[in-house]
């Protein structure tokens, strides 16, 4: 043995909102599903995934930047109702 250490990387992925990097246990996956964005929190899903800050204004950039049909690859544009709420729900609930 060396004396080294093992140090485990930890993945890292960039938000398609603020572009910043951060672990990937910070972000959210998204999938296309048809034509839907859909959030994988689990993050199983098939297919090509985008991630971002589960927050409203990562998404609200990420929407006007048009970054999800060009991050999974996606001829036309993607519907992102569903996971807005979804996102607006968490931060409604917590105190």
């Amino acid at each position: 043995m060396s004396g080294r250490t093992q140090a485990r990387a930890c993945p890292e992925r960039t938000c398609v909102g603020c572009r910043e990097r951060a672990a990937k246990s910070d972000l959210l996956r998204i999938v296309a599903i048809g034509d839907q964005c859909v959030a994988d929190p689990r993050g199983t899903l098939p297919g090509r995934g985008a991630y971002v800050h589960p927050a409203v204004v990562c998404l609200d950039q990420a929407v006007r930047r048009r970054a999800f049909p060009r991050a999974l690859r996606s001829a036309g544009a993607l519907d992102t109702a569903d996971l807005r709420t979804a996102l607006a729900v968490p931060a409604e609930a917590t105190p």
